[in-house]
């Protein structure tokens, strides 16, 4: 018997077997049997419409023009795939940098974004599989006598309804599978993006730390040109009172003195604020943390630059640029699939009944099944649009990726430059700094001896000083090199890396 239901659901009750049925009705497993003779073809001649995704060119050069006698590493003599700061020797640092990991918000935050990131992978990948609801309702309604005739026509009745349906989009034209490769490499993104903050972020905490020790060293410096100066200020006042000085040379030391007292005091200013902001980056408060006074007592390690052509899978930020390509050339297949027709097979079963004594009952059964084809016909050229809108964010995305090719080069160029040079600086300093001595000891024994005014002496005082915090800034300046030559080649990062971070 075939019962209307006001023009919504149609119920086959057929006599016969109470599991396939027989007689008139027509066998459900011949109905399926049908379904998947229509729906395996399907599956056998499925494709991905798109492009598919070729890593964009870039032009590398075979070496680097800055490193010119530098050690170039071998396969095996990269840098270490662990903490890269434990090279500069310096366990203060190497504490500070494991909190970096551990407490730092800005790198818990790109992790909880690579976690959101994830979850679209799997979000994306539940579209392979059939969606199932179930519900129960009940509803209590009359027809119109107006309408079509109907026996019910002016009776109100019930309806009691329990259906299970589901809904399976089959993928034909790799719709979903492009939604997943994005999702994918969108994720990847993630994982790089979140290895490059980590990086970005030890790096400025290394940088910091060197700065803070460069500074104690200044303080340390001036403390003892203080020193010196207390003992040339008293020796000028001896010889102001044998009448051997004047009284402006008393005036002049005791101004030396002072302004160089108040350049140690001043340097505590920039200390407070690099100690707060280390304070941040290892994810504390500025107002509980402190790092007593030490200085420097190594120079920068030597650094394994590599070989160009290994930038590209050392440097998280490109790694990130180069799958948000990825990305975004699976969306183009996403456009694409727009285009051709949708197929989705539909199934409901379940039970209904006029009365609520015989809802549940096997005469009460209902069921429905087939595949369904739909096709936009006319949307005003949105998919063209979209299809448009795709092709240009994946251009864009290209572009992104060289420039962040080209500007890794540049600071890998850069750093390398700064350090070369910074080097053969520091030698010429260290001869500037031992003539400024022999001056100063030179002058002071002539003034003793009264041969020379106490202006020489100011002169040569003032020349050591300055030559003596000019070596203490060049080295500050190479260890900030060094760190920044360290994250301008990737760390201790590789981009195989990004696969360990997705879960199989």
């Amino acid at each position: 018997m075939i019962r209307d239901r006001m023009g919504m659901l149609t119920t086959i009750k057929r006599a016969g077997s109470p599991v396939f049925g027989s007689g008139r009705g027509v066998p459900l497993f011949r109905v399926f049997a049908a379904i998947m003779l229509a729906v395996v073809p399907i599956f056998l001649v499925a494709c991905s419409v798109g492009p598919n995704y070729v890593r964009p060119t870039v032009s590398v050069s075979e070496t680097y023009k800055e490193i010119d006698g530098w050690k170039v590493a071998q396969p095996g003599d990269a840098l270490s795939r662990g903490p890269w700061w434990e090279m500069f020797g310096d366990e203060d640092l190497n504490a500070l940098a494991a909190e970096v990991n551990i407490s730092n918000q800005t790198v818990k935050a790109a992790e909880a974004q690579f976690r959101q990131a994830y979850a679209l992978i799997q979000a994306a990948q539940a579209a392979y599989f059939p969606t199932i609801a179930a519900g129960a309702s009940y509803t209590r309604s009359q027809r119109s006598a107006n309408t079509t005739s109907s026996m019910m026509a002016g009776i109100p009745f019930s309806d009691y309804l329990l259906p299970v349906t589901l809904s399976w989009e089959f993928d034909v034209w790799g719709r979903i599978r492009r939604t997943v490769e994005a999702a994918k490499a969108g994720a990847e993104a993630s994982a790089a993006d979140l290895e490059g903050i980590r990086l970005s972020s030890q790096a400025q905490l290394a940088v910091a730390y060197f700065q803070l020790r460069i500074l104690d060293m200044q303080r340390e410096l001036l403390n003892a040109t203080v020193a010196a100066y207390e003992r040339s200020l008293q020796l000028t006042k001896n010889q102001y009172e044998s009448g051997v000085a004047t009284r402006a040379d008393v005036l002049q030391a005791e101004t030396q003195l002072k302004t160089t007292k108040a350049q140690a005091i001043d340097t505590g200013v920039q200390r407070a604020q690099l100690e707060h902001a280390i304070a941040v980056l290892t994810g504390k408060m500025a107002s509980s943390f402190s790092l007593p006074v030490k200085k420097l007592a190594f120079t920068p390690p030597d650094i394994p630059v590599g070989f160009p052509s290994e930038l590209l899978e050392r440097r998280p930020d490109i790694a990130a640029a180069e799958r948000r390509a990825a990305a975004a050339n699976a969306q183009i297949g996403v456009a694409l699939a727009a285009y051709f027709p949708r197929v989705t097979l539909g199934a409901t079963g379940g039970y209904e009944s006029s009365e609520s004594s015989n809802w549940l009952t096997w005469p009460s059964r209902l069921w429905a099944v087939g595949p369904a084809v739909s096709e936009t016909i006319f949307d005003g050229g949105l998919r063209g649009a979209l299809t448009d809108q795709s092709r240009a964010a994946y251009d864009a995305a290209v572009a992104s990726y060289r420039q962040t090719v080209l500007t890794g080069f540049k600071e890998v160029e850069d750093n390398a430059a700064a350090l070369r040079i910074l080097e053969e600086e520091s030698k010429a300093q260290d001869e500037a700094i031992a003539a400024a001595r022999k001056s100063l000891e030179f002058s002071l024994n002539q003034y003793e001896q009264g041969t020379v005014s106490y202006l020489n002496v100011v002169t040569a005082q003032a020349a050591a000083l300055n030559a003596e915090r000019t070596g203490i800034d060049i080295l500050g300046r190479r260890m900030a090199a060094s760190v920044l030559l360290i994250k301008a080649l990737g760390g201790g990062w590789k981009s195989d890396d990004i696969k360990k971070s997705l879960k199989p």
